[in-house]
């Protein structure tokens, strides 16, 4: 990253990534690496229409603080914060630096009458609104202040929460306070051929909260079934709050992140004068409610890697240009679902991975290191699920296996699931389903030796496409065609 000197009359800030909403350095925006994009994560969910399913009672909301002794912070936390904010956007109305803080005015009028009496802030100008209403600037004393603030640390964003309130949400946002039942958890997986015997393995493992470990032959659904119980999260469980950064041990962490967090409070904050962008950056000013707007409300996360996944994306990452952090992704993943697919895939030893997760999955908690080399403890609430189609004697020992709690064996699909999975692929491809050509091509499985896969007729109808589309011929089923699309596919698998 291209960075420069910080000149003493304009702000070398930690400004923000309206794509991403966050903190970047103020010469350049921050890249995402290639890892970083390879994180999927589930796209808007469809639009409910099981309304005879009851719906959760919704997690409390966190508390908007009435003065800076209840925001958590120190008087001395905010000050700076208001300092670094005036130094990098010039003069500001009291309302202004209360939505940038994402706090009450009431919060910050203590700090800024302290910092007016210290003479690092005067007042410009004002109306007859009272000091919400105050233009505030900085005196030169002021500049010289913001700059020792920036050179601490560079983060200019909505003030932090301070752990301790970070944790006692989390503990209120577990998945095992979610509502599971075979009804619910069938309505998530209603696009999905899945046995009911399944339904009846995970739903225990759901309302355990804990951690599942999928395996079996590559191809049956073992990702599927995981991002199914993603669904019935985005779609079922009641929302949780996310905080845009927390204060640990006197250092910004930030978490929010609109690439895997997908607000659901737009429409409330429009109500209360304050609108919303897709980028989450909020405008309008800052008015006394029941909410703390230093948290946004989203759909429970899901958050998704596979073979790209290396030990330092599960750590905190330091921005040392800002001297701040992000989140890890399973503390991003917090309330909702960590999925690690392709286990024993990644370019890391499995062993390794694995020895990362003990205590986690032991404690449901993970010791970070900050850049001090001092460890921080952060919560771990969220259903973690590794998958793989290797062996699991070959990836996993004993002892990781005792503390995996729900183990399920992902089979091959009988005849009938088959079928039936044909039977949607087409639905799906808009294209008529033919039961005789599914009973010709078991038949050419038992030919081949070979065994069925559940993503056999999804990869199969699309060759059939391939073949049309080359041609310039629609996309109809025929014997002709499906033979020609088995043979090709056969012969590549």
């Amino acid at each position: 990253m291209l960075t420069t000197p910080i000149p003493t009359t304009q702000a070398a800030s930690t400004l923000t990534d309206p794509a991403t909403h966050r903190p970047t350095d103020a010469v350049t925006i921050r890249e995402r690496s290639d890892r970083e994009t390879s994180i999927e994560t589930l796209a808007e969910p469809a639009a409910d229409t099981n309304h005879d399913l009851d719906r959760p009672a919704p997690i409390p909301a966190p508390r908007s603080p009435k003065t800076w002794l209840e925001s958590g912070l120190s008087q001395a936390q905010l000050s700076d914060l208001l300092l670094k904010m005036l130094f990098v956007h010039g003069v500001q109305l009291g309302s202004e630096l209360a939505r940038l803080t994402r706090l009450p005015f009431g919060v910050v009028e203590e700090p800024l009458r302290s910092l007016r009496d210290q003479r690092l802030v005067e007042v410009s100008s004002s109306d007859l609104a009272g000091r919400v209403s105050y233009r505030f600037g900085l005196t030169e004393s002021g500049r010289v202040r913001a700059h020792e603030a920036l050179e601490h640390n560079r983060y200019v964003g909505p003030a932090p929460v301070p752990l301790e309130q970070y944790v006692e949400h989390c503990q209120l946002q577990q998945i095992t306070g979610t509502r599971c039942t075979p009804a619910i958890l069938q309505a998530a997986f209603q696009d999905i051929v899945i046995r009911p015997a399944m339904l009846d393995q995970l739903g225990p493992a759901v309302c355990s909260g804990k951690s599942i470990f999928l395996w079996g032959p590559p191809g049956n659904g073992k990702t599927t079934i995981a991002k199914g119980l993603g669904r019935y999260l985005n779609r079922f469980a009641n929302e949780i709050y996310v905080p845009y950064a927390i204060l640990v041990d006197n250092c910004i962490v930030t978490v929010f992140d609109p690439g895997i967090h997908q607000t659901t409070d737009d429409k409330d904050l429009a109500q209360r004068g304050i609108t919303a962008p897709a980028n989450g950056v909020l405008s309008g000013p800052v008015q006394d409610g029941p909410i703390d707007l230093r948290w946004r409300r989203v759909r429970r996360p899901v958050v998704v890697t596979g073979n790209e996944l290396t030990l330092d994306l599960l750590e905190l990452k330091y921005h040392k240009p800002g001297n701040f952090y992000h989140a890890p992704l399973q503390i991003k993943a917090n309330g909702g679902l960590f999925l690690i697919d392709d286990l024993g895939r990644q370019t890391v030893r499995s062993q390794d991975l694995i020895n990362r997760w003990t205590i986690p999955l032991e404690e449901s908690v993970d010791y970070l290191t900050l850049a001090n080399g001092r460890k921080c403890m952060l919560p771990i609430e969220q259903l973690t699920v590794f998958a793989t189609n290797l062996d699991p004697q070959q990836v996993v020992d004993e002892a990781f296996m005792r503390r995996i709690k729900h183990k399920i064996h992902i089979e091959a699909p009988v005849r009938e699931q088959y079928a039936a999975i044909f039977q949607l692929a087409c639905r799906q491809q808009e294209v008529p389903y033919d039961e005789a050509m599914v009973e010709d091509l078991l038949q050419k499985y038992r030919d081949l030796g070979r065994t069925p896969r559940s993503s056999d007729p999804r990869d199969l109808l699309n060759m059939a496409r391939s073949i049309c589309r080359f041609h310039e011929l629609p996309f109809t089923l025929n014997t002709n065609l499906m033979q020609d699309s088995a043979s090709r596919f056969f012969d590549a698998a």
